[in-house]
């Protein structure tokens, strides 16, 4: 019944005109037919909901009732209306926001195909995952991709595409490293904090690697920092060496300009997470890009 609004406007136009005649007029339909809508909606709730009086209508108690819930709807749904007409007339943004690594790296591939896919401009936002998913919270963000999830009960999580860290060099490095040659190049590495340290540290706890021992010789801020530091890292016999999302170094690899290796019998990766709010989930737009970025696993 909900979902035929038809006969809650009916409803509404009765009680504003103070008459089944007058409304009959003002909706354009027969008087009854106003009177056939108002009866299923009495039979649907099963009570009475309005008398009709010589000098017009009165509604029952239950009437008063369902006079509340149609309004809230019917505001619900003329600001659907104006959100769409907006939409039509692509009189607003949406707003992508994007971890550093997925909006610096990723995101600019596919940004042109995502406002293809929703027909509408899209502005895209890039800070740490804690900013984005505030932003997120607060409503100044529309969608999130995250490279490091910032759980919470207000949002929605789906898993996304598979990011592997590569251990990266300028230097010509072997395609699998043991363990124990880790110990023998000079090391760029994250701040502690970072999500990258610590899935390398899991890591390397797992292959009991203490990598406090490591030739440190940098500690950086920030992922494109590091992709740099490895860059300009001087021309010696040991490699300089860090971990890098494989997203960012796709054209360094591709033109030569650095080399990547794994660990032998380790694989270093994360899961990179589409992200909204749950009041949104029904969402058309949220959808569509749900949609599209599932479908499309490899970028």
């Amino acid at each position: 019944m909900l979902k035929d609004f038809t006969k809650m406007e009916t409803f509404l136009t009765v009680v504003r005109e103070k008459s089944f005649s007058k409304a009959s007029k003002k909706l354009g339909i027969s008087q009854p037919a106003v009177t056939q809508q108002i009866k299923l909606l009495e039979d649907y709730i099963d009570g009475k909901i309005v008398d009709r009086k010589k000098n017009g209508i009165r509604l029952t108690k239950i009437g008063e009732e369902l006079h509340k819930i149609a309004i809230k709807l019917d505001k619900c749904i003329v600001n659907s209306e104006k959100e769409m007409i907006k939409l039509l007339n692509k009189d607003i943004v949406f707003i992508l926001g994007a971890s550093t690594m997925v909006g610096n790296y990723i995101l600019p591939g596919i940004l042109n195909k995502i406002q293809e896919e929703i027909s509408n401009e899209v502005m895209l936002k890039i800070a740490d995952s804690k900013n984005i998913t505030q932003e997120l919270m607060e409503k100044k963000v529309d969608f999130a991709i995250l490279e490091t999830p910032v759980f919470n009960d207000d949002l929605i999580f789906r898993e996304w595409i598979e990011d592997e860290l590569f251990l990266v060099s300028k230097s010509p490095l072997p395609k699998l490293v043991k363990k124990e040659d880790l110990y023998n190049f000079h090391w760029i590495c994250r701040e502690e904090t970072s999500h990258t340290r610590k899935i390398t540290q899991v890591a390397f706890d797992a292959m009991g690697i203490d990598c406090k021992t490591f030739d440190l010789r940098s500690v950086v801020t920030g992922s494109t920092a590091v992709k740099q530091m490895v860059l300009k890292a001087p021309e010696l016999d040991t490699p300089t060496v860090s971990f890098i999302s494989k997203y960012m170094i796709k054209d360094e690899i591709e033109s030569g300009q650095l080399h990547y290796s794994r660990i032998k019998g380790h694989k270093l990766s994360r899961t990179l997470y589409l992200t909204y709010l749950k009041e949104r989930k029904h969402d058309a737009i949220i959808d569509s890009i749900v949609n599209y970025l599932l479908n499309r696993k490899r970028v």
